[in-house]
């Protein structure tokens, strides 16, 4: 048997069996017999080698003796989330003792680890048992308070206050460009999300499949939480059909911008910043920037959660203390060869992250990579619904990846119409007096409606709706309501009517076209 075949294999008993499974495991070796904690990650290479290092260094100066981390990287935040998910499962059901296999998940989005923090339900000989998979870490909150002072940025929680999570850097979410690219099109660098709309990217934006990517999803909810609901859609869909691909790699896009693959992509600030760094230090000079859209990013905190049953919470509990101190908030932003003789800053590595202790920005500013303080410039959305996200992943994959040549066809048939202005801005039906232009916009920025279980048709345009969409599709609450098979789950039937209807309204833009 070959051996992509064995990894597919073996994937597939982990999700079934909820097998502990764990692709890849490196770890910077320091002592042999050091006492060690397990931490599963989506972190890269860099960043897990700078925290390698620091709790290693710090570990030792307080306690006298070193630590070391053995690292579990099985892949992006989604899917260790998944992962866990079906191991706890699978636990209860065997009547098992659930976790004990690692200590920590380190990195991803605050919503990811919030589902950590959640009761997972399951039975063992016909009786119902609950768990969860994070616990609280109980650090102090004199600590707690010098860390973070107080508990918010804009909108969001730094830390959860019931201990599950903490906080440990901040993440925006943005655009990455090519100006070489942008300038062969006569485009020119984007100044906010609208930019992805332009008609002359077409084939040319790299994008990631948010059922993949949490960080991703993230810049999407910034996208219709800043831009609201219907506005962030028309944004979604004009870059949707503008899109070379839908990678399952939040990392991809980076790299083919600055490759010159493509003119634009959506990425999380740090990999970003990081290749326009990389392409500059190479002599390619501002070849490849970034943006965070002026007054439309979510700033996200990227947490830490203690697993239940950790095989070494002490140690655990240290790294989490280690995270918190200034040693290990200048990892993530002072340069290499910061000339101040402190013990602060990386070893190897400029990882371009954001500290989340305010006290770094009042006292270091000067001495980082990115000059730029999120405390001062965070705000809260004008469109804060915490449903939208929920949709996202069925409704994008519906609009744009279950009928992307669709889409893309559709798109071209609006874009060459005789009357389709000169402009690079958004254009809606209501921008048009063109007649067929009119209704051909208008049934591409269509959305669907879907039933409910009192058998009336309800849209998503309004919080309250999306409410009860969410509870009766998403979370199956209308399962025994016939609405979809019975072996099925809502969110997938979503998805496939959602397909269809999508799939109808290009089909009729490419008829109106014909006519």
């Amino acid at each position: 048997m070959n051996k992509p075949a064995v990894i597919i294999i073996g994937f597939c008993l982990a999700i079934l069996f909820g097998v502990p499974l764990f692709f890849r495991s490196d770890s910077v070796v320091i002592s042999s017999d050091a006492e060690k904690v397990i931490i599963i990650t989506p972190h890269n290479e860099q960043i897990r080698h700078e925290f390698s290092v620091g709790f290693f260094k710090w570990h030792k100066d307080r306690y006298g003796e070193g630590a070391e981390v053995v690292w579990s990287v099985p892949g992006g935040t989604s899917e260790i989330r998944r992962m866990l998910q079906s191991q706890y499962t699978h636990a209860i059901e065997s009547g098992k003792t659930a976790g004990g296999d690692a200590d920590l998940v380190f990195g991803g989005g605050s919503y990811e680890h919030s589902v950590l923090k959640k009761t997972i339900q399951s039975t063992h000989n016909g009786e119902e048992v609950t768990t969860t998979i994070s616990v609280p870490a109980g650090m102090d909150q004199q600590l707690l308070d010098e860390v973070y002072r107080e508990n918010n940025i804009g909108d969001v929680t730094l830390y959860d206050p019931d201990g599950h999570w903490y906080g440990l850097a901040l993440s925006g979410f943005g655009i990455v460009y090519n100006n070489d690219v942008l300038r062969t099109k006569s485009v020119d660098p984007p100044a906010g999300w609208e930019a992805l709309c332009n008609p002359k990217l077409l084939g040319s934006l790299a994008l990631v499949n948010p059922a993949q990517s949490g960080s991703v999803t993230t810049a999407f909810e910034a996208i219709l939480k800043f831009l609201g609901w219907e506005r962030g859609w028309q944004v979604l869909r004009r870059a949707a059909a503008n899109a070379r691909y839908f990678s399952a790699s939040s990392l991809k896009p980076p790299a083919d911008v600055s490759q010159g693959d493509a003119a634009m992509g959506v990425c999380i600030d740090f990999y970003g910043r990081y290749q326009s760094q990389a392409i500059a230090n190479r002599g390619g000079g501002d070849r490849v920037g970034y943006i965070d859209p002026p007054g439309a990013t979510m700033i996200d905190p990227d947490p830490i959660s203690l697993l239940r049953n950790a095989p070494n919470e002490k140690i655990a509990k240290r790294f989490i203390e280690f995270c918190m101190t200034q040693q290990a908030q200048s990892l993530w932003q002072f340069r290499v060869d910061d000339p101040a003789d402190d013990g602060l800053g990386p070893a190897a590595w400029e990882l371009r992250r954001m500290p989340i202790r305010r006290d770094m920005y009042d006292l270091y500013l000067d001495r980082m990579v990115d000059q730029v303080n999120p405390f001062e410039t965070a705000a809260p959305s004008p469109y804060p619904d915490r449903n939208m996200r929920a949709f996202i992943a069925p409704i994008f994959s519906a609009m744009a990846m279950d009928h992307h040549e669709e889409l893309i066809e559709a798109w071209k048939a609006i874009i060459t119409h005789r009357a389709y202005p000169d402009t690079t801005a958004i254009v809606t039906a209501q921008d048009v007096d063109d007649p067929e232009l009119a209704q051909m916009l208008e049934a591409f920025d269509a959305m669907p409606m879907f039933i409910t279980n009192e058998d009336t048709q309800l849209g998503m345009e309004s919080p309250e709706n999306r409410k009860v969409l969410k509870y009766g599709w998403l979370r199956d609450q209308w399962i025994g309501e016939n609405l979809w098979h019975p072996e099925d789950h809502g969110s997938g039937a979503l998805r496939r009517i959602g397909a269809d209807y999508f799939n109808l309204q290009y089909e009729s833009i490419l008829a109106e076209q014909t006519q």
